[in-house]
């Protein structure tokens, strides 16, 4: 049987260009609760595929995350748990500001465009 890798994500945008194409599971969530999320998962056997922290915009600056796991869950993959609780610590480091509404669309654009350049090599087709 042939599956797709998920993205997990609390960007509209990205649930609307993406969600067609790959699995998308959308959440109207924080950033830090699709870190949470995205921890779950890898507690249950899944694997980290994009780094939760990537791109040039830190954590607090934007409330948008998308972050792509394996769809298949296996064995608890350690480095998965380790960089995903080093980021959930990370962000709650960050205190939290006031984004004016302006620019929140050009966050959905960054965060979008980073899981796009992600996608072909991390939501290909596993078999």
């Amino acid at each position: 049987m042939v599956k797709i890798n998920k993205l997990i994500t609390n960007n509209p945008v990205v649930n609307n260009r993406l969600g067609e194409r790959y699995d998308v599971e959308y959440h109207d969530a924080s950033y830090l609760d699709i870190l949470t999320l995205a921890r779950d998962y890898i507690h249950q056997g899944h694997k980290l595929l994009t780094h939760p922290l990537s791109g040039s915009v830190k954590p607090k600056e934007t409330p948008y995350k998308s972050i792509v796991i394996s769809y298949a869950a296996g064995k608890l993959d350690v480095q998965s748990l380790s960089i995903i609780e080093e980021s959930i610590a990370c962000v709650g480091c960050f205190v939290d500001r006031d984004i004016p509404e302006s620019a929140l669309a050009d966050f959905m654009e960054i965060d979008c465009s980073l899981i796009a350049s992600a996608s072909e090599s991390h939501l290909a087709i596993v078999v």
